[in-house]
């Protein structure tokens, strides 16, 4: 979109005439969902923009007025961070945009983010009403982004009511989603919050973990000056645990921690030939290209496979996989040992990496691979599997096939079959507990065994989507004003 607010509102002025009509329930549920613009595919592998372009301002009205106004509005259950889905829905089908911006910055810190990324299919809009009837959800995820995008073109940024200070400094450990939800709640109340940052830029995995094919790093950007303008204080190239102690913290004056340090830590599968040359995980992997620069002229190199395996079937793995098309790959795979349907990643990521040449070998294993004379991946070896019986989650096993097993031409493999929390804060803080997956454990509050420590996000979960590392960022924030104000 581009443009300010009142050229968005106009763009589609017949829109508004329709829209000025009443309509029954029955006239909204016949409205079309509302189909998200892209980018050709064969345009969009040979860059980094955006593929989604966003509604423009009477596709959102129109889609606003397929919400039936429900009395009791279960999209917003859905939602971990509590969003008042309907009043900012409803505020769109007026065209009043800046007003369901603001309702969105509410209760959300990051809303052009989670108008992108967050997986609403399966949280608010698995809520929707229309799922009963058997027809498509409303749109809430691209009318998030939306509100949010149009008012950050506009060039006029909202007013968050803040608290007056309170004189009390609290620290958070890492600029992820659930440190950047924290940090805006704690400002809102009042605290005077720094988040410490280890690497170079601010974000966290937003920056490093998610392509700007996916998430813009602008938009990253405008939704940390919106924290700023909060009083939100940042401080990059600063490690929790190793830069500075807990200890030094409070030396310093700060009187509670938020621990939000991510779980980046690759796993790997522990196959023969796993540490050939040409092998590594996909944090490495994205990390390099997203926040390194490599491939783009950067000092960081990364290699340029053309025959590319990307082990894994979740987001990270199609954000891998779509990246290494556009790093040149002429034949880039997802290997994944169960189905499609078993596939924890989006759908319309899977969708967008079909598009874009991404071939998709379900049902498959590597259990070895296999170097040159030079100690560089050349091939690697996949068991075919079967579903057996359900597990305990619900989800079936994978068993291999007896004697189906193949060998494939590689010459770069991206492994992306899960992390495990960042090992380094809960290591150099004595007395804090730590499960046997080394995630922190925390009270219902979120609350540690330390009581001027609290934990959210990956550190705490193990791996999670953003919304849900959102929504203990808020929940933490509501904790430990409490226990803070209880102290005083």
């Amino acid at each position: 979109m581009n443009g300010n607010i009142d050229s968005l509102a106009s763009r589609d002025a017949a829109w508004r005439v329709e829209l000025r009509n009443e309509m029954s329930a029955k006239e909204r549920a016949a409205i079309p969902r509302a189909k998200m613009p892209m980018l050709p595919a064969e345009y969009r592998v040979t860059c980094n923009d955006e593929v989604n372009q966003g509604l423009s301002a009477g596709q959102a009205m129109v889609e606003a007025r397929r919400c039936l106004d429900c009395p009791d509005p279960q999209c917003v259950t859905g939602c971990p961070v509590g969003i008042n889905i309907p009043g900012f829905i409803k505020n769109i089908q007026r065209g009043h945009f800046a007003e369901a911006a603001a309702v969105l910055k509410a209760t959300s810190s990051l809303p052009a983010v989670c108008g992108r990324v967050c997986p609403q299919e399966k949280q608010c809009e698995s809520r929707c009403i229309y799922t009963k009837m058997k027809k498509p959800a409303v749109a809430i995820g691209y009318l998030e982004r939306f509100a949010a995008d149009t008012e950050r073109m506009s060039g006029q940024q909202l007013n968050i009511d803040r608290e007056p200070s309170r004189g009390i400094k609290i620290a958070v450990a890492g600029s992820g989603p659930a440190g950047l939800s924290f940090a805006g709640d704690m400002a809102k109340k009042g605290y005077d919050v720094t988040v410490f940052e280890a690497l170079h830029e601010i974000g966290g995995v937003l920056k490093y973990g998610i392509p700007e094919f996916r998430l813009p790093n602008a938009v990253v950007d405008a939704e940390l000056d919106s924290l700023r303008a909060l009083g939100v204080e940042f401080k990059k190239d600063c490690i929790i645990g190793k830069t500075l102690s807990y200890d030094d913290l409070i030396n310093d004056g700060f009187k509670a921690i938020f621990v939000a340090s991510g779980a980046g830590l690759p796993r790997f599968m522990g196959i023969p030939g796993e540490n050939l040359i040409g092998i590594m995980s996909s944090n490495e992997y994205l990390t390099r290209i997203n926040l390194m620069g490599a491939g783009r002229g950067g000092m960081t190199p990364v290699a340029h496979g053309k025959r590319v395996a990307v082990i894994g079937g979740g987001n990270t793995a199609m954000d891998s996989v779509r990246t290494a098309r556009r790093m040149g790959a002429e034949r880039a795979m997802i290997i994944y040992r169960r189905s499609e349907t078993e596939m924890p990643a989006r759908i319309e990521e899977v969708e967008h990496a079909k598009e874009e040449g991404v071939e998709f070998l379900t049902l498959c294993n590597p259990v070895e691979y296999r170097g040159d004379e030079n100690g560089r991946v050349k091939s690697m070896i996949i068991q075919r599997m079967t579903l057996g019986e359900p597990g305990p989650d619900g989800r079936r096993s994978p068993v291999a096939i007896d004697g189906a097993v193949d060998e494939i031409e590689v010459d770069e493999v991206i492994v992306s079959v899960g992390v495990s929390p960042n090992p380094l804060i809960p290591d150099s803080i004595e007395g804090l507990n730590v499960s046997r997956r080394g995630t922190i454990e925390v009270n219902d509050c979120l609350q540690s065994s330390i009581p001027l420590i609290f934990a959210g996000g990956d550190i705490v979960r193990g791996g999670a989507t953003v919304i849900l590392a959102m929504g203990d960022g808020r929940r933490a924030a509501e904790a430990m004003d409490r226990f803070l104000s209880d102290s005083h």
